[in-house]
């Protein structure tokens, strides 16, 4: 065996609440995608080091249309068992206090691509549920309960437990408060692992920011009593020069030689602004003394860690994207709240070239139509050629770095009275809009859009002519403004009309996303 050394995130960019699971000869990693869909990213490997984008898993079963910010699908978890995979997850409707109507399911499959069956509704006391299944047989049902009594702004008040059963489909029979959390509160992210003769109950506490925490418990019977580590797995809540912070939600995998790994989220900051979100790390734990520790034998996140390979290999992070529309649209597409589907984002009508029909405005949480993928990079250019005549102001076609719907900067063509067909350039700050008074007049048919991205500072670029120089768009903007909530940064192209619904298009011949990070 080898010991190959690898550098945390192994998931770079929005790739929150990793959920491990190994079948057989292959690693698979979950993360949640919140509002964006297809939903729940699944990854895969056979090493632990080197991942691949195999499918995303919520394709028809939701409806994420209105959603609030922040919401829809939490905390996904991946189970297997018998030849079937089960996952779990959270479709959160809203989270104003002091309620929060949060929603779980489950689906199941035989491959990990699909098809997937039909939502199962579980329950809606909490969010972050997952699957225990037992050694007997039974399955369980484990989620956060939320109660809206506490006079905290987190009302997260520990974790539930309750038999499923899979012929009524359906949680039966009484439920369990396995654990009350402790004093660092916000207790979340349940997941059980029996070793030996202990259940073991991995849970993420102190909020999702700076305190985040993995804590561990364990009891000889699964519906308890438990009885707490009283040191933490895993933190960086006291470390505040580790280069990996937020650290927290964990989960664990076994490999077929003994070893024992754990996924968890993690954040990079940037001049104190997480623009790249919560991404995924992973670690080597060990058992010591009936207890789980991390393998370095401290308790906090580490940028250069090992995994044991059984041959020599190398980590490859590999960021950059290309689609040049010539095939059906690439799988790393995603979509803001709807899919995307040949009923908005065509490549059938003009081969070679990606139509996108116009949806409402760039705020809307409805018919947004907005095709992005993940920023993975601190440092990355972006850039794209489009074709679109617009008739109206209201009409916009153009490149985009895009939080929320809040937080956006919009680089696009549009039409002015004065002036004709032109460039502007919209900014919004916590949903504070910023229009520039840049107005750029142009006449070629066909207009490439860039932007370029140097760690806190971006910039956005037009020119009619690929012979011709890029011309800088307005002034370069604070990246720290596309940070912050629950998801990472996207970078994509949109088309927006708010004169009508599907009142115009626009043609897009490639899209070109270049890491530059060393």
């Amino acid at each position: 065996m080898y010991k190959t050394k690898i550098k945390n995130p192994i998931l770079r960019g929005f790739n929150p609440d990793p959920n491990i699971l190994r079948v057989e000869d292959t690693y698979y990693l979950v993360v949640s995608s919140f509002e964006w869909l297809p939903g729940v990213r699944a990854y895969s490997s056979k090493d632990l080091v080197n991942w691949t984008h195999v499918t995303d898993i919520l394709t028809h079963q939701v409806n994420l249309q209105g959603n609030p910010l922040n919401c829809s699908i939490w905390a996904p978890q991946l189970s297997y068992s018998n030849g079937k995979f089960y996952l779990i997850y959270t479709d959160v409707k809203s989270t104003a206090r002091p309620f929060k109507d949060s929603h779980n399911y489950l689906i199941t499959a035989d491959e990990i691509t699909g098809p997937w069956s039909e939502p199962i509704y579980l329950n809606s006391s909490g969010f972050d549920p997952s699957l225990f299944h037992d050694e007997d047989g039974r399955k369980w049902l484990l989620n956060e309960i939320w109660d809206y009594r506490m006079t905290t702004s987190n009302k997260s008040a520990g974790i539930v437990l309750q038999e499923y059963d899979e012929e009524l489909k359906a949680v039966t029979g009484p439920v369990y408060k396995i654990f009350d959390g402790t004093e660092l509160a916000k207790t979340e992210a349940p997941h059980i692992y029996r070793h030996q003769e202990y259940y073991y109950l991995i849970t993420a506490e102190g909020g999702t920011g700076t305190g985040h925490t993995v804590t561990v418990c364990r009891s000889t019977s699964i519906t308890g009593p438990y009885e707490l580590d009283e040191r933490p797995l895993l933190t960086a809540s006291d470390k505040p020069d580790s280069p990996l912070q937020c650290s927290g939600h964990g989960s664990l995998v076994e490999t077929p030689q003994g070893k024992w790994y754990m996924a968890y989220l993690c954040t990079r900051p940037l001049n104190g602004a997480a623009i790249l979100g919560r991404e995924t790390a992973i670690q080597e734990v060990v058992w010591e003394d009936g207890w789980l520790r991390l393998e370095t034998g401290e308790d906090g996140p580490a940028v250069e860690t090992y995994i044991e390979t059984e041959e020599q290999i190398t980590q490859q992070i590999k960021t950059a994207f290309h689609d040049d529309f010539s095939g059906k649209i690439k799988s790393e597409w995603n979509a803001l709240r709807i899919m995307p589907d040949n009923s908005w984002c065509n490549i059938e009508e003009n081969p070679g070239y990606l139509r996108l029909f116009s949806g409402e405005s760039i705020q809307s949480s409805f018919d947004n139509h907005i095709l992005a993928i993940r920023q993975k990079d601190f440092d990355f250019e972006a850039q794209t050629k489009v074709e679109f005549t617009p008739k109206t102001f209201n009409q916009m076609a153009g490149i985009t770095l895009f939080l929320n719907t809040q937080n956006y900067m919009y680089c696009y063509i549009t039409w002015d009275e004065k002036e004709g067909k032109v460039i502007r350039f919209i900014l919004s700050i916590d949903g504070e809009y910023e229009l520039s008074d840049v107005i750029i007049p142009i006449t070629e048919q066909w207009v490439s859009l860039k932007v370029a991205v140097s760690g806190p500072v971006g910039k956005f670029y037009y020119r009619e002519d690929d012979k011709h120089p890029w011309q800088q768009v307005g002034a370069p903007q604070d990246m720290s403004t596309l940070a912050g909530g629950f998801t990472g940064n996207f970078v994509g192209i949109g088309v927006h009309d708010m004169d009508r619904k599907a009142g115009c298009s626009a043609d897009f011949d490639y899209f070109i996303y270049e890491g530059l990070d060393k």
